[in-house]
């Protein structure tokens, strides 16, 4: 059982109790983070990799637990630090793949696309009597999502599912603070633009 005060330590504590040779530690890290990041890289990935989302997964924590003794919290934290790792892969692997998969493949189980297009477009919970009409919206959105390009998508997914700032996008990309700005801009802009119907007061009445 983990320690009480385990759970009142930052992520960035506990990766440096981690790296000390503290096994529990690392336990909580990942039960914080775990959703969230499988929900990152599936996302980064998009249907097309589907199949190659838990393996870049397992590969990105494989990555941290080699880089425990080598995290400096004064550089970034935690939760960057993983999230820049888990990009870095799943963008080799968009790169190297040539795997194609049908965009009518579901969303992944618990990955539900009514959640996701609430959070990521700002939208309020919509009235019981439009589930049906917003979880067809959240899936066109994950439609939207697999059609933009692969450096739009990483830019949008950074700043949606980890909060990443345009300047954080920046530093975290390698590119100038306009070029990073601009290429999140292009992203909401698409995906507005493909999402259209559900969310003009015509396409949303029922």
């Amino acid at each position: 059982m983990l320690q009480r005060s385990h759970h009142d330590m930052p992520d960035e504590a506990l990766m440096q109790a981690y790296a000390a040779g503290d096994s529990a530690a690392f336990d909580l890290l990942y039960a914080r983070h775990e959703a969230a990041l499988l929900r990152f890289v599936r996302r980064l990935l998009g249907t097309r990799l589907a199949a190659q989302a838990d393996e870049v997964f397992q590969d990105t924590w494989m990555r941290i637990i080699g880089a425990r003794a080598s995290f400096d919290a004064g550089r970034a934290g935690w939760r960057t630090w993983a999230f820049t790792i888990a990009h870095n892969l799943a963008m080799d692997r968009l790169r190297t793949s040539g795997r194609e998969q049908s965009l009518d493949q579901a969303a992944p189980e618990g990955d539900d696309p009514l959640d996701w297009l609430q959070e990521a477009l700002d939208l309020a919970h919509p009235p019981a009597d439009d589930l049906a009409h917003w979880r067809a919206a959240g899936r066109q959105l994950l439609h939207c999502l697999d059609a933009l390009p692969d450096a739009q998508r990483a830019a949008f997914l950074l700043h949606h599912e980890d909060g990443a700032s345009v300047e954080d996008l920046a530093a975290r990309l390698g590119l100038g603070f306009e070029t990073a700005k601009s290429r999140l801009r292009y992203a909401l802009a698409k995906l507005r633009g493909c999402m259209q119907h559900y969310l003009t007061p015509n396409g949303a009445a029922r």
